[in-house]
């Protein structure tokens, strides 16, 4: 897929691997090392720290998500964005993806601070800094997980599961094999982007049901053609001049129906179906017209025929109530008063230690 493909597909993807590698850029051409950046080049650029962090600087735990360590590192999180953003954008929506995105940064950023000052009450570890995307791209791995096991489907594909457990899974082994990867970043990251997807689970099952309490009800004949229109011995069915066509009504005994639900999108949607003409096999009623006529005889007249209407337009009207629609929003809100006051809490820690000393 090409640049202008990307942007197309998925802008907000696209802005956020350019940010990526344009801050990199920045930092080469004012004298970082490319591969090996020194710990007072990461902090003026916006690594994520402790002391800073849950201090009077908690801006950094979003610009920390812009910012990698070497080419390498900002390699492996761009081809992890492209992959995972072209797919999860187009399914969640550019402005729940750029939500997503940030959200699942700060989640993997409160934990490594939280696991890092446990361990510096414990005497075992000491204060460190993190960069990269990777908690966000752990959180967009994590909602896509959530998505294919609510069955979302994207231009018509449902997103394979097993797939998606491998590469969590991989990631999160590599985390905890190699030194130096901040798997707890990784494990924040991830749980918060399954908590925000099961929102947006939810959300599209409630959709889904709307969308089809909006298709028309579609009844079929199950009869071969040779019983609905004569008493006649069973002929050919290539053979039409064996028919009774001129049979105005059909005998109700002798048919038997299914009902479905089918979106119409033929052209000749606003055309009349004939029950007596062989050529139509599919029929479908208004559904006002099939509850009243459901238990009653069938008739074949053209005057008796219900129209048949193009739902198709109706179906993308259609919107669940409002409080499933908004659910994914409230949610987002929900994790970012959440992270708020968890930031606070161990701000508050903090000052306090610092005070008894």
């Amino acid at each position: 897929m090409t640049i202008k493909q990307l942007f197309k597909t998925a802008p907000l993807t696209t802005l956020l691997l350019i940010s990526f590698i344009c801050l990199y850029i920045l930092q080469v051409l004012t004298g970082v090392d490319a591969n090996s950046p020194t710990t007072e080049a990461l902090l003026y650029w916006g690594a994520n720290a402790l002391p800073f962090s849950m201090g009077d600087q908690p801006w950094r735990l979003v610009s920390s998500g812009f910012l990698h360590i070497g080419l390498m590192h900002l390699l492996f999180n761009g081809f992890a964005m492209y992959f995972f953003g072209q797919v999860a954008e187009p399914m969640f929506g550019s402005s729940k993806f750029l939500a997503l995105f940030l959200l699942a940064v700060i989640g993997g950023n409160l934990l490594n601070n939280q696991m890092t000052w446990l361990s510096i009450l414990d005497g075992t570890g000491q204060p460190g800094l993190s960069a990269g995307a990777s908690g966000g791209i752990m959180g967009i791995g994590a909602a896509l997980l959530m998505a294919a096991l609510f069955k979302i489907s994207v231009n018509n594909m449902v997103l394979n599961l097993k797939s998606l457990v491998l590469v969590m899974g991989i990631n999160l082994v590599y985390g905890f094999a190699v030194p130096g990867i901040d798997n707890a970043g990784h494990i924040g990251g991830a749980i918060t982007g399954a908590i925000m997807a099961l929102g947006f689970g939810i959300a599209y099952r409630q959709r889904l049901k709307a969308h089809l309490a909006a298709i028309p009800v579609a009844v079929y004949r199950t009869e071969p053609p040779s019983t609905m229109y004569s008493t006649e011995p069973a002929v050919n069915s290539t053979d039409s001049s064996h028919f009774n066509k001129d049979s105005a009504h059909l005998d109700n005994t002798n048919q038997s129906y299914t009902v479905d639900r089918r979106i119409y999108t033929n052209n000749n949607v606003n055309n009349p179906v004939n029950l007596a003409d062989n050529t139509n096999i599919n029929q479908a009623f208004d559904p006002a017209d099939l509850n009243s006529n459901i238990g009653a005889d069938v008739h074949s007249d053209a005057s008796d025929d219900p129209q048949i209407t193009n739902s198709y337009a109706a179906v993308l009207a259609a919107k669940p109530a409002m409080l499933w629609q908004l659910l994914p929003w409230i949610i987002m809100i929900i994790i970012a008063i959440g992270f708020s006051w968890w930031w606070l809490d161990i701000h508050n820690q903090i000052l306090k230690v610092l005070a008894a000393q």
